[in-house]
């Protein structure tokens, strides 16, 4: 990967500019010219090293989400993942190490609307889905360190799933915006202009826009959103924690705040089938270095007698952001 590679992925994951040329304001910053940034992201784009410029959303401020699992026999995987693809509201789907071995979140305007993909997918498959809603999140930021030093973490605050932005959500202008760009900015040097012509709004109007749903956190970062995998990180463990729930909070706090942790939250159990409250994520390069961590958070933080599991990904069926509202017209 090139220095210009490196530095475009690893500074630019958040805080992309909310100005009428943002990339150009990333070429200044990188001494070269605004075609050559355009003509980079349109590359990494393309060999899906990124998956767009764009919005990542927090999750239940929009629609309802939840993650899910499914316990199906290895020679029928493929064909039950391929099933899972089909639906429009599942976004990621994978198997990890485990008897429940396919994972997926799926994302609706609604809780009935949520009930029905996941009735529709135990009838189209033949397996029984378990429903794991998040609870409250503690640390949820899937940026990824490209050779920088690390930023410090922020304390972690649990924040439940039914707390609300104090925002009044339009959901006709306002979803067509987020309609326009869920899927990502168009790489123009004028993006935000293009989304305006499209919506038939000005170009200050949708930069206020987007500026009001990051105040609020409806958007939780806005930049160039990076694709794990193709980076390299392909050692990724989900770890699933069986944490008193009287302590629950105090325990995800704490694992928030490790270096390696990127995204911790608590789910409910779903007894007796899975007792677990805490999941945690660490992406990782190495297998065994990630192993090795895990265990020494887990003794680091006391955990060690704490029953846990390690579920790592072993395929990745599908990963895209989610999509909340439908988009009328293509942006260039």
């Amino acid at each position: 990967m090139s220095v210009l590679e490196q530095r475009l992925l690893n500074d630019f994951q958040r805080h992309f500019p909310l100005v009428p040329s943002p990339y150009a304001h990333l070429a200044n910053e990188l001494q070269v010219d605004t075609h050559r940034v355009l003509e980079l992201l349109s590359e990494l784009v393309s060999r899906g090293t990124i998956s767009r410029v764009g919005p990542v959303f927090k999750p239940n401020m929009l629609g309802v989400s939840t993650l899910a699992a499914m316990s199906v026999p290895g020679d029928q995987l493929q064909t039950v993942a391929e099933l899972v693809n089909n639906f429009p509201e599942v976004n990621h789907n994978y198997e990890r190490e485990h008897r429940f071995n396919l994972w997926f979140v799926a994302v609706a305007a609604d809780q009935q609307a949520l009930a029905a993909t996941l009735a529709a997918i135990e009838r189209v498959s033949g397996y029984e889905v378990m429903t794991l809603p998040l609870l409250k999140e503690y640390h949820i930021d899937l940026g990824f360190n490209m050779g920088a030093k690390a930023a410090k973490k922020t304390a972690p605050v649990a924040h439940s799933n039914t707390q609300t932005a104090s925002y009044d959500f339009d959901h006709q202008q306002d979803g067509a915006l987020i309609g326009a760009i869920q899927a990502g900015l168009p790489l123009l040097e004028r993006p935000y202009l293009a989304i305006a012509e499209q919506l038939g709004i000005s170009e200050q109007q949708v930069i206020q826009k987007i500026s009001d749903l990051l105040a609020v956190g409806i958007i939780r970062r806005l930049g160039v959103i990076v694709r794990h995998h193709e980076l390299g990180y392909r050692a990724n463990a989900m770890v699933v924690w069986n944490v008193p729930d009287d302590h629950v909070d105090e325990r995800g706090k704490q694992l928030s705040a490790e270096d390696a942790v990127t995204l911790c939250y608590q789910r409910p159990r779903v007894k007796p089938a899975w007792p677990y409250n805490l999941f945690s994520m660490i992406h990782g390069k190495d297998r065994d270095a990630v192993v090795s961590c895990i265990e020494g958070m887990a003794e680091k933080l006391g955990l060690d007698n704490t029953p846990y599991e390690i579920l790592f990904s072993l395929q990745r069926f599908k990963q895209r952001g989610a999509k909340y509202f439908a988009k009328e017209k293509a942006l260039p």
